[in-house]
């Protein structure tokens, strides 16, 4: 994703107000008075014939007219002139472009084409980005500029808003002014024509003057750009979302009607954007204040280590409520060990109970809590620690908080605080919030914000989750599976019968109980004598969606008479209710006794926007009526498998029971990768479906399966999240014959990569960077190492070094822009490393990459004085141009020109 040009929307040295005017309560009067109010330090330049002046500054009658060429230009215009007045802009140099008009999709221009697409076409002729149209605008209070038409103007601070909706931009400034809250931006997209969520989160991702990212989603238009923005902001800082529309009568987006399952829209709009978010590293929330908290709490605490919270409060009902809160949340608080209730009596009492929460006596001094909070902080028996505080005559409520401030400071850790209360306990908070802690006016908020920094920390975990194009668990026979989908679409057929899916799972190692294929009852009473009986019996109709329904599965068949005869009814009752079905048969299934099995469910249904889905949960018949499926995005691995387990009501039913053991959950989780490789193997996949999945202490067993084939072309980026692709991985060897492996960047490379930097003299680090950097902050590593495959490539020379570990001898990396026209490059090799020809081969792989991806064209800055770099890239038959930076050169290669010779082998100017 490129910020290109957004330099010009967020932080512009000039302003046109085209269709400014002096009239009262219109959007040019209310916007030019808002940009004059503010200390934004550049020219304001209004536009209109109409007028000599607007708000006292002087008017210009066109475009043309302006005395230089604005960085911004905000459009105050009717719909029906806006193409043109792009046009004019374009032709100045404008880069960035707000237009504020509704209805841009519904206003037909001249030619009979919406506005809107007239629009586009001029801003993507010359380069223009636009925000809107009905947007509310932006307001970035550090340069004090108000770009909106809302009259609120709010402080500068450290968090930055981005909003759908121009009347939820409203409320948001109104909440901000009125709880004193700062923003570093706050962005409205209305519409989102050129600029949405990807382009403005990968601005804000990197901008040091925003700490947080606060979201207010609607619907999302672009998978691509958001998926890939969104992680790379979130693995910098906190993004914590509102995603609009929980209700089904609100579906901004289709799941499609999965084919065999037994209920349509078991997973709602609502279950797909949670999983989305969850993958995309986003913490979700559910109104205003509980962002804002969030946000917060996330920012003023640790990191946490688990889901453990040990609350003490001068008396038990704020301590119940806290405990109320989390177990409706499906939590529950940790017991104490038995040396932190001893230690905890000699402080209290020796009859205090023990329990979690810690009651203290309504009259306790404030070094009582200073006591009991080294105690549980040196125990560790939970990941945060509560301390409330309900005020009362008996103890100083002022003393308690400065003693608990001082211990914070003396042994850390995470502690959050409650004064519970409103105006009586208002400066302890402010003391609180002053000192870094994290603090909150009653239990239940507090609770809220511990699972906050509970869900923030697995989404963080989450994000770091790279799971491989291949697998390293199990070998799957893909050759094999391939040959089932091949034969079927050669067929003309796309729904495989119950055996062919059962031979793809067989391919990835999933196991399933054999079905048998009869033409007439009399064959499948045979078939049931010679497998053994009892066995399950179906009738195989592709025009019967619900066979339960019909009376068309009969299970625990006993004799081969039994089963004639069930076979007999259910052509009876088909033809009877579904005269026009066409019979294929019966299958035959000897029956499973496993007596301690869970039925689960494991489907692949295909979305609209994001592709590919995993769905797991409860199966059998109870799935009609439980529903409760769980979302996950492939690719998975074992990690992400248990979070999507975790995460469903099927989670409960695993656990052990009395005479009922625990269920094999790494047996499930496998399953679940292995389904999910099918899904990465096998793009024909359109849905897929297991159930019921027995599950047991002795590990599963497929009992149904149905999957459904797509005859469509192959998407190459169907999948929201692309796996790491191991297939890139290539050895070679240095010219002093070292060998070295040639591999894509993943996230546990992030230590070697530290080391790595810290090999570059200061010379080669200034080439890379354009300046020297001591400490490489963290935020900025992360982005490095946990790249986003699906628009950035970053290819490490990778060797075993003297002690038997990794190292990291070089990069060659190329972000592309949206459109996957331009990719921008760098490379930097060890400075201890050259000559080897190790620059070359990392550039080399790099073009040939991109090359295949499609990308255009390559570009890069390169420091005039980084002669050996001008030199590769001469060779690699780069060109220069100036740009238009002084001790700057530009690198550009056409990748894709309709003869090129074979990329070069090796440099001698290395």
């Amino acid at each position: 994703m490129s910020f290109r040009h957004l330099q010009s929307l967020f932080n512009p040295r000039s302003i046109a107000v085209i269709g400014a005017t002096v009239r009262h309560r219109r959007m040019g009067n209310v916007l030019m008075r808002n940009l004059l109010a503010g200390t934004f330090a550049g020219p304001i330049m209004p536009v209109n014939p109409k007028y000599e002046s607007v708000a006292g500054v002087l008017t210009y009658p066109n475009v043309a007219a302006l005395p230089q060429t604005p960085d911004l230009a905000i459009i105050c215009t009717p719909p029906k002139v806006i193409p043109e007045l792009i046009e004019q802009l374009g032709r100045r140099g404008t880069r960035a472009v707000i237009v504020m008009a509704n209805q841009l999709a519904t206003t037909i221009g001249a030619d009979g084409r919406p506005i809107s697409v007239a629009i586009l076409e001029a801003t993507r002729r010359h380069g223009i980005r636009l925000l809107g149209g009905s947007t509310l605008g932006i307001l970035v209070p550090g340069l004090g500029l108000n770009a909106t038409f809302s009259q609120i103007q709010v402080q500068p601070g450290k968090l930055a808003f981005v909003s759908q909706r121009d009347a939820v931009g409203t409320m948001v400034l109104d909440w901000a002014l009125r709880k004193k809250v700062g923003l570093s931006y706050f962005v409205s997209l209305g519409d989102g024509l050129d600029i949405g969520f990807g382009e403005v989160l990968d601005f804000l991702g990197s901008d040091s003057d925003t700490r947080a990212i606060l979201l207010y989603i609607e619907s999302i238009h672009e998978r691509r750009s958001f998926m890939a923005a969104a992680r790379a902001a979130a693995r910098n800082k906190p993004v914590v979302a509102i995603k609009a529309g929980r209700s089904p009568n609100n579906r901004l987006l289709g799941v499609s009607d999965p084919l065999f399952l037994d209920v349509p829209n078991l997973v709602s709009s609502d279950d797909v954007h949670d999983a989305v978010l969850r993958r995309a590293g986003i913490l979700r929330v559910d109104h205003l204040d509980e962002m804002f908290g969030a946000v917060e709490t996330v920012l003023r605490s640790r990191p946490l280590r688990g889901n453990r919270l040990v609350a003490v409060s001068n008396g038990g009902g704020a301590g119940v409520m806290v405990e109320d809160s989390l177990y409706l949340s499906g939590y529950m608080m940790p017991p104490l060990k038995e040396q932190t209730v001893t230690r905890l009596r000699r402080i209290l009492s020796p009859d205090w109970d023990g329990q979690n929460p810690v009651e203290i006596k309504v009259d306790s001094a404030p070094s009582r809590y200073e006591e009991v909070l080294k105690v549980l902080q040196e125990e560790q028996d939970g990941d945060a620690v509560l301390l409330m505080h309900t005020p009362n005559a008996l103890s100083k409520s002022m003393d308690v908080a400065h003693s608990v401030i001082k211990t914070v400071r003396e042994i850390g850790g995470n502690v959050m605080t409650c004064w519970v209360g409103d105006e009586s306990v208002a400066e302890e908070r402010r003391l609180f919030v002053d000192a870094g802690i994290a603090t909150f006016d009653t239990p239940e908020h507090a609770a809220s914000a511990f699972l906050h920094m509970f869900n923030h920390r697995i989404a963080s975990e989450v994000l770091t989750q790279v799971p491989p194009s291949e697998p390293v668990e199990f070998r799957p026979d893909v050759a094999r599976a391939r040959g089932v989908i091949r034969a079927a679409l050669d067929a003309g057929c796309t729904s495989l019968s119950e055996a062919d899916s059962k031979a793809i799972l067989e391919a990835y190692g999933i196991p399933v109980v054999q079905t048998h294929l009869a033409a007439t009852p009399e064959e499948a009473g045979r078939i049931a004598e010679r497998i053994g009986l009892p066995v399950a019996l179906t009738v195989m109709s592709r025009d019967i969606r619900r066979k339960w329904d019909v009376g068309g599965i009969a299970l625990n068949l006993e004799t081969a008479e039994a089963v004639e005869a069930a076979a007999h009814g259910m052509l009876a009752r088909v033809g009877s209710t579904h005269p026009d079905a066409t019979i294929g048969g019966f299958t035959v299934q000897r029956m499973v006794l496993r007596g301690h099995a869970r039925q689960l469910l494991i489907g692949v249904t295909t979305d609209a926007l994001f592709g590919p889905l995993i769905l797991f949960g409860e199966g059998g018949r109870a799935l009609e009526i439980y529903r409760g499926l769980g979302v996950g995005l492939p690719p998975l691995n074992l990690p992400l498998a248990h979070d999507l387990i975790d995460r469903t009501k099927a989670a409960a039913l695993l656990d052990a029971r009395p005479h009922l053991p625990a269920a094999d959950r790494d047996a499930i989780a496998l399953t679940l990768t292995k389904v999910s490789q099918i899904v990465v193997d096998l793009p024909e996949i359109a849905e897929l479906d297991i159930n019921p999945l027995f599950a047991d202490e002795k590990g599963v067993q497929a009992i149904d399966a149905h999957i459904r084939l797509s005859a469509e072309p192959r998407q190459e980026y169907r999948l929201a999240i692309q796996p790491y692709p191991k297939a890139l991985e290539e050895k070679a060897a240095l010219r002093d014959g070292r060998e070295i492996l040639l591999r894509p960047i993943r996230p546990e490379d992030e230590p070697a990569h530290y080391d790595f930097l810290s090999r570059l003299t200061r010379q080669d680090f200034t080439y890379r960077f354009f300046h020297y950097i001591p400490k490489f902050p963290r935020r900025e590593m992360a982005r490095l190492t946990q790249i986003d495959y699906d628009r950035e490539m970053a290819f490490i020379a990778s060797a075993i070094d003297a002690d038997g570990k990794p190292e990291t001898l070089g990069v060659a990396r190329a972000v592309a822009d949206p459109d996957n026209d331009t990719a921008e490059f760098a490379l930097v090799i060890r400075s201890d490393i050259k000559r080897q020809r190790l620059a070359t081969l990392l550039m080399n792989k790099l073009m040939n990459y991109a090359r295949q991806r499609g990308i255009r064209r390559f570009v890069g800055d390169v420091m005039s004085e980084n002669e050996p770099m001008l030199k590769l890239l001469q060779f690699l038959e780069f060109r220069f141009v100036p740009s238009g930076e002084s001790g700057i050169v530009r690198a550009e290669l056409d990748l894709q020109p309709a003869a090129r010779a074979a990329p070069a082998t090796q440099a001698a100017a290395e």
